[in-house]
C-alpha cells in the first residue's frame, strides 16, 4: 500500500470517528472510546460512563455504543471505504465490543449519502409533537432499516398497548423519582444553564413545563429537579403524543444489544431525513420486573429494547458533544 493510499484510509478512519460521536446514548452519556492504528478502527465501552443503578449489566451503554458503531460503517461508506467489521472480537476483552477494517470500497450509493448526512442533523426530543401524523409508508420503511441491522421494529398501532406502556412508563418514572440512588445518577448527567460541559443533557434539551402529551402521556424525566431549567415550550406544538414504537431483538445477549443499537441508528438517521423526530422513553426498561412483563405481554417473547415515540416537531432540541480527542487515541 503506498503511502498516499495509507493515509487516505487513515484519514477516513479518522473522520468516521468524528461521526460516531454523533450517535444517541443513555442521558447522553457518550459511553464509548476509539482507538485507531493505521487502517483499523478500535471500539471500546467507557465504564466509568456506565450508569451502575439504572444500567447494571450495560444493557443501554452497550445500545448506545452500537448506534455509534453504525456512524462509523455509514461515515465510512459515505467516503467510499468498504468497512469489515467484527463484533466482540476478544473474549479475554469484554469491552472491546467491535473493530472495523477500512477497505478500499465503492462510491456511494444515493441512501448511504442521505442517511450520512443526518449523522450531526439529528436530534433527540423530550416533549411533544405536532398533530400531524405519521406516513405509513415512513413507518414501513423505517421497519426495513431496522431490519436490516438485525432489529424488530414494532409500531404500537393498539391504543390499549399504548396506553400500557405509558402506564408502565409513567409508574417506572414515579418509583425512580423516589429512589435516591436513581435520582443522584440521573442528576449526574443533567446540566445547568451555562454549563460548559461537553456531555450530558442540556438544559436547553427539554421544556421547562413538558405538557401532558395526548391520547397517552408518557412521563418524561425530572432532569431539572425542581429548578426552572429548560426552554419555554413551543405553543405551536400540539403536544400529540405520535405514534408509539418498540425496538425489539430476538434474543438479549450482549451481541444483540450491540445490533440493536446498529438498528436504532439506522432507523433513526432514515427518520431525521425525512423531519421525523422521536423520543425515548426508558424507565420502564430499566426495571427487570416491567421489562419481563413488557416482553411477555406486548412483543411476543421478543427482548424489549427500546420504547420510543415518533412524530414531527417546529424545532428542535440542542445538544452536545465531547471533542474526538477525548474519545480517540
Amino acid at each position: 500500500m503506498n503511502t498516499r493510499i495509507a493515509e487516505g484510509i487513515a484519514q477516513a478512519a479518522r473522520t468516521a470517528v468524528e461521526g460516531a460521536l454523533w450517535a444517541p446514548s443513555i442521558h447522553n452519556t457518550q459511553p464509548w472510546s476509539f482507538g485507531v492504528s493505521g487502517d483499523e478502527i478500535c471500539l471500546r465501552a467507557d465504564p466509568d460512563r456506565k450508569l451502575r443503578v439504572s444500567d447494571p449489566a450495560g444493557r443501554q451503554m452497550t445500545i448506545s455504543c452500537g448506534a455509534a458503531l453504525l456512524n462509523v460503517r455509514i461515515a465510512l461508506q459515505a467516503l467510499g471505504y468498504e468497512p469489515q467489521m467484527r463484533r466482540f472480537p476478544d473474549p479475554e476483552r469484554p469491552l472491546l465490543l467491535a473493530t472495523v477494517r477500512v477497505r478500499p470500497g465503492r462510491e456511494p450509493g444515493e441512501h448511504t449519502r442521505l442517511l450520512h448526512a443526518e449523522i450531526e442533523r439529528r436530534r433527540t426530543h423530550r416533549s411533544g409533537f405536532t398533530a400531524l401524523p405519521v406516513p405509513d409508508p415512513l413507518v414501513d420503511t423505517l421497519v426495513t432499516e431496522a431490519a436490516a441491522e438485525g432489529g424488530h421494529l414494532m409500531p404500537i398501532r393498539s391504543e390499549t398497548s399504548a396506553r400500557v406502556l405509558a402506564a408502565l412508563t409513567g409508574a417506572a418514572q414515579d418509583v425512580q423519582s423516589q429512589d435516591r440512588l436513581f435520582v443522584l445518577e440521573l442528576m449526574r448527567w443533567a446540566r445547568p444553564p451555562g454549563s460548559s460541559r461537553r456531555d450530558g443533557v442540556p438544559a436547553a434539551g427539554y421544556p421547562t413545563d413538558p405538557r401532558r402529551t395526548y391520547p397517552q402521556h408518557f412521563a418524561p424525566r425530572d432532569y431539572a429537579r425542581g429548578h426552572e431549567w429548560g426552554m419555554a415550550p413551543d405553543e405551536r406544538v400540539s403536544a400529540s403524543t405520535g405514534l408509539v414504537a418498540l425496538l425489539t431483538t430476538a434474543g438479549d445477549d450482549r451481541e444483540d444489544w450491540l445490533r440493536a443499537g446498529e438498528a436504532l441508528q439506522r432507523m433513526l438517521l432514515h427518520a431525521s431525513a425525512y423531519g421525523l423526530s422521536v423520543a425515548f422513553h426508558t424507565q420502564a426498561l430499566e426495571m427487570p420486573e416491567l421489562r419481563e412483563f413488557i416482553r411477555r405481554h406486548l412483543c411476543s417473547g421478543e427482548a424489549p429494547q427500546m420504547i420510543m415515540r415518533l412524530g414531527f416537531v417546529i424545532d428542535e432540541s440542542e445538544s452536545v458533544r465531547r471533542a474526538a480527542s477525548d474519545v480517540m487515541d
